[in-house]
């Protein structure tokens, strides 16, 4: 059975949308403006009453980050709203980065009209395609485009189904500019408030569990892997119930905050721990391959550090989330146990199974804190190295970031500054950190939607900020601002884009040719970017830049004190280039 929308006077096709989006209820939607979509616009700011929220950006890039961030942070959706043809291919990387970081993002496109004698001249042309969702059809879950305004409803319902189930991804639904537009002239059946929305998670097969709960108990030096398990923030303290029943270390990829850093059975970043190990238990993993091998970037040399007679369990979705066009799945795990399931219900099923049977996880233990504790003592004498140094060291300004944060309620959106955050911030709750940075040009946008997800609840949101990612989309500042989103940003700024320079080094070495030439197109210099006064220039708090470490933490107090007012504030600190 479903409702029927009462038509008032004066109603439109695209209120029905609006009614979609309302019963749906997502809270905002980031936007670019384009005549596209007019109808669908007039349709939220007057019928819905500016419900959802929206939130206007300089680029669909960062409309689509914004939604990135905030599922992630979340684990909830909201809309991104691309103008026709030009719109979706401008946000298309964006697109991808949420697919390939599982994140539900509902995308709203225009096209059209499909009506070829409602067309305006020329420029209806040129940004209409046909089936316009094909342009992204290779990395998002689904697209769909009705026809008639009764086809809304259900392709809605779908759109939010698939995208909502794991493993979740962005969607696309496009709709015709002249449809939005005509006058409503009929009822139009809405799903039911009652109908389930989402289907149920996907369980293990009982048997399956069963032999994998045999296998780790065969096991005499069992080691878990987790990435995309703490997408639900239950799974972090089921995590840490299943690692100590079984006495086995965790590493962490950090696609999510799976594992808290300080447990002593975390072992992330300790390469060591798979060298003797005979089973591995992947918990929804897809980047099995960076923690179990080690590359020889120059050469693309990667050798297992796994014994060849370990035993693999794989446990999450394997091949429901292959796309026969984006190779984000990754080398194969050719593992001896594969087990289709959500590992929200995977990992207390298989803590049951184990409990009170596993033997000797005294020893284990004691001997993972060893290991532990050995790589804390190597971490920490490095960390000292040139502690005053001008540049500021990155273990230098983590620990100034943390001594300035860790009496608050923080989070950190994604950069890790090479994992130095990782090793001497107290990651203790499940909120702390949405997962690792992506790629180059997505972090500011994603950060200002994880703030966006923390803002009501007054958390101090930090972004570790690259500075070349930000020169990708500097208006990004001006959505902070304008949309009254607290962000404390601490520039990681070493004046380059480094990681590629460092690639250049290492073909230099490889080929003879001169090191010195290797910073060419690379280094962010001469001039320099004065990132402070680009962010006050939109509307921040900012300082900057800063070279002392002992100018840093005053600095950040200042900051501090502006973002809890409810100002965004940029602090630019100048990095040391490794």
């Amino acid at each position: 059975m479903r409702r029927a929308k009462t038509i008032k006077k004066n109603r439109w096709a695209s209120d029905v949308i609006v009614d979609m989006l309302h019963a749906y209820k997502l809270p905002y939607a980031s936007m670019n403006p384009g005549a596209s979509y007019r109808g669908l616009h007039d349709s939220i700011v007057n019928y819905g009453r500016n419900r959802p929220y929206l939130m206007l950006c300089q680029h669909e890039e960062t409309a689509v980050q914004i939604a990135h961030g905030y599922a992630k942070a979340s684990g909830k959706p909201m809309v991104a709203i691309l103008h026709n043809l030009v719109g979706l291919l401008h946000a298309n990387m964006a697109i991808y980065y949420a697919y390939s970081d599982r994140a539900p993002v509902f995308i709203v496109g225009a096209t059209g009209p499909m009506d070829e004698t409602k067309r305006r001249p020329r420029i209806d042309w040129i940004h209409t395609a046909l089936v316009q969702g094909e342009a992204v059809r290779a990395y998002t879950k689904w697209d769909y485009q009705p026809t008639v305004i009764d086809g809304v409803p259900e392709s809605f319902a779908r759109a939010y189904g698939v995208m909502m189930t794991e493993p979740r991804g962005p969607i696309y639904m496009c709709y015709d500019a002249w449809l939005q537009e005509q006058p409503l002239d009929h009822e139009v059946q809405l799903p039911l408030p009652t109908a389930q929305k989402v289907p149920t998670p996907l369980a293990a097969d009982p048997a399956a569990l069963r032999r994998a709960a045999k296998m780790l108990l065969a096991a005499k030096r069992p080691v878990i892997i987790a990435e995309y398990a703490g997408r639900d923030p239950s799974a972090f303290d089921a995590l840490v119930e299943l690692a100590e029943t079984l006495g086995a270390p965790v590493w962490d990829v950090n696609a999510r905050l799976n594992f808290p850093n300080r447990h002593p059975l975390n072992l992330s970043m300790v390469k060591d721990v798979f060298r003797d190990t005979d089973a591995l238990l992947l918990l929804d993993v897809r980047d099995w391959e960076r923690a179990t091998t080690e590359l020889v970037s120059t050469t693309r040399k990667v050798t297992s550090v796994v014994p060849p007679s370990c035993r693999w369990i794989d446990i999450g979705f394997g091949d429901l989330e292959i796309s026969s066009w984006a190779m984000d799945y990754q080398r194969l795990a050719h593992a001896d146990l594969r087990i289709i399931a959500d590992t929200t219900l995977a990992i207390p099923a298989l803590t049951r199974l184990l409990k009170g049977k596993v033997k000797n996880t005294a020893g284990r233990r004691k001997a993972a804190e060893a290991l532990g504790q050995k790589a804390r003592k190597s971490w920490q004498k490095e960390a000292a190295d040139d502690w005053n140094a001008s540049p500021i060291t990155l273990p230098r300004l983590a620990t100034e970031v943390w001594n300035a944060i860790k009496n608050e309620d923080w989070v950190l959106t994604a950069n890790t500054l090479e994992d130095w955050t990782r090793i001497l911030w107290d990651f203790d709750r499940p909120y702390r950190h949405p997962g690792k940075s992506l790629g180059t040009s997505t972090q500011i946008g994603i950060s200002l939607g994880v703030a966006l997800a923390h803002r009501d609840k007054k958390r101090l949101v930090v972004d570790l900020q690259p500075d070349g990612d930000l020169m990708f989309d500097a208006g990004a500042l001006w959505v902070a601002a304008k949309h009254r989103i607290p962000l404390l940003v601490v520039m990681y700024n070493n004046r380059a884009y480094y990681n590629d320079w460092e690639h250049q080094i290492r073909m230099a070495k490889l080929r003879g040719t001169p090191v010195e030439r290797a910073h060419i197109g690379m280094d962010m210099d001469h001039p320099a970017p004065d990132f402070a006064s680009m962010a006050k220039a939109m509307g921040w708090y900012a300082e900057g830049p800063i070279d002392k470490p002992g100018a840093v933490a005053a600095a950040l107090k200042r900051a501090i004190k502006r973002v809890k007012a409810g100002q965004p504030a940029l602090i630019d600190t100048i990095t040391q280039k490794r």
